[in-house]
């Protein structure tokens, strides 16, 4: 068989396969996704709420389908040649928020909320080895780096950071300079320019982080509940 008949009847076979798992499954669009000869297209999974990378797995027509109905990531396992359902045995599921292609519709983006640590090594992320920059596990956004340093601060000398000097004197002093902020906050709003409005944002947030660090809570929790009450609105 000729090149272009091969190519021609494995770009047969993957359209037949995307329209019979359409119609099974009641996808939007999934004729137009391009898998490879295998019947496989990548899907990277990002948290819905920070926007961090968890993870990149592959999936087949089936696969997708189940994700989209089931409402939780289901794989294609290369290895074992058989559906897996994420998180099955741990736990840890992933909850799809949505599901999206690239612009070549040769990739898949799915906005999932997990339900705990997503690499099976028990990190956050499965892409927490570094080849190039400082090592530090993967950040979503500066927020989410801040508090990063916040939580390392704990534990150093008072004398050398402030952070550590707040976490020295206590909940009580926090709450107190998170109430400050907030009224500085509020009386730059009202007769101040919007450079003094951002600084004292700027310090109503910092200082929110360290409150919240204290108190164990993470950013995430805050944010999560957000976008319920975003949904309930």
């Amino acid at each position: 068989m000729s090149i272009c008949r091969a190519g021609v009847c494995v770009y047969v076979y993957v359209h037949v396969c995307a329209c019979i798992f359409a119609a099974t499954y009641n996808l939007r669009n999934v004729t137009s996704i391009k898998t490879d000869e295998r019947g496989l297209i990548p899907a990277i999974v990002q948290d819905a709420i920070t926007g961090r990378v968890l993870m990149l797995g592959w999936m087949n027509a089936e696969a997708l389908g189940r994700t989209q109905t089931t409402r939780e990531v289901w794989f294609y396992s290369r290895s074992r040649q058989q559906l897996w359902h994420k998180g099955e045995t741990s736990g840890n599921v992933l909850r799809v928020v949505e599901v999206r292609t690239d612009c070549d519709a040769d990739a898949i983006l799915v906005r999932a909320n997990p339900a705990g640590p997503t690499c099976h090594t028990g990190q956050e992320s499965c892409f927490y080895q570094p080849l190039l920059g400082d090592g530090a596990l993967p950040r979503s956004g500066f927020l989410d780096e801040l508090e990063g340093i916040v939580a390392s601060r704990r534990a150093s000398s008072p004398d050398k950071s402030y952070t550590a000097k707040l976490f020295a004197k206590g909940r009580h002093k926090m709450a107190q300079k998170v109430g400050e902020e907030g009224v500085e906050l509020a009386m730059a709003g009202v007769a101040q320019d919007d450079d003094r409005v951002i600084d004292e944002s700027a310090d109503l947030l910092f200082h929110l982080l360290v409150l919240l660090n204290e108190r164990n809570i993470p950013m995430r929790a805050v944010l999560e509940r957000l976008a319920e009450r975003h949904q309930n609105s």
